[in-house]
Order: structure tokens, then sequence, then C-alpha cells
């Protein structure tokens, strides 16, 4: 029985390990980016415009927090989101964090999503800061605190499989 959860900002690499993680081990995957997305999608909105009304509607976050931290009872699962960490950080055997600069991480989102850079700009500095706010204001977590994370990686010089090749055996090692 393993938990995995696997955290970081927009673009950096998180969601790409995180399925080949369950893939590889055969684990459940669940994405609180996902709800996150639906949640905008029923209303009509895009994400940018649902982060800046989660900063007055403290509902959304804390439907998608329950969400994932639902889905962490699961035994043998992989989570992934980019707050997923902090909500359940007690409940999970494994915590990574996967970061890039956000050059990087904006190219790879305009790319990645088919946007323009600006576009892709825009958007992802409007989520991050929404969600800094939001996760100091509602549980007083600042995520810039990566203390509880058990590997930390920058995804700007390694590729994908190399980066899950680091995470498999820090994984194999710890558990």
């Amino acid at each position: 029985m393993v938990r995995i959860v696997i955290s970081g900002p927009p673009g950096s690499g998180k969601t790409t390990q995180a399925k080949l993680l369950a893939e590889h081990y055969g684990l459940k995957y669940f994405s609180a980016g996902k709800v996150f997305r639906e949640i905008a999608r029923k209303r009509g909105l895009s994400i940018e415009e649902l982060s800046l009304i989660a900063l007055k509607d403290p509902s959304i976050d804390l439907e998608v927090d329950r969400l994932t931290y639902e889905a962490v009872k699961e035994d043998n699962i992989v989570i992934d989101g980019h707050l997923a960490a902090w909500i359940v950080n007690d409940a999970v055997d494994f915590r990574v964090y996967i970061t890039a600069p956000l050059s990087l991480r904006i190219l790879r989102i305009a790319s990645r999503d088919n946007k323009p850079i600006e576009a892709a700009f825009k958007e992802t500095v409007t989520r991050e800061t929404a969600q800094k706010k939001r996760f100091m204001e509602i549980y007083g977590i600042n995520v810039d605190d990566l203390s509880i994370f058990d590997l930390i990686i920058n995804t700007r010089r390694t590729g994908i499989k190399e980066t899950f090749e680091i995470i498999k055996k820090a994984l194999e090692h710890r558990l």
C-alpha cells in the first residue's frame, strides 16, 4: 500500500510525472487540477476567472480539497495538484515537489494548451498569485515553505524520463 502526492506550480511537469508513476506501478491517479478545471467548465469560466472568484469564495477550494482528501483514503494512489501536498500531507507516504523557472513553465503551458505566450503568462501568474493568497487566508499555509517534501526536483535541465527515474529511485529507496 502506497500513497504519493506530487505538487508544484503549473507547467512544472507534475501531472506528467504523476501519470507516469501511476502507470508504472499500477496505481490509481487523482488530479486536483482536473477537479478545479471541471468546476470552471461547469460554470462556463476560464481557470483564470475561477481563480479570481475563488479569492472571494472559499467554497471552491474547500470542495477541491475535500475531494482530494477523499481520494487519499484510497490505497495505492498518486495524487497530483498544485497545493495537494499541503492538504494530504499527513496521509501520504511520499511527497514530491516539481518546479521549473517561470519562463520555461510559460512556454510549456502555451505549447500544451495551444495558447499565445502572453495569455499563458497572464493566466499562470494570476492563478499562482491567487492560489498563494487563498491558501494563506484559508489554511494559514505558506506554499513557499517546501519543508514538507521528501523530494524536490527542478525540471529545468532534466527531461521527462530522467525526472521519472529520479522520482522512482527516491521512492523505491524511501519505501
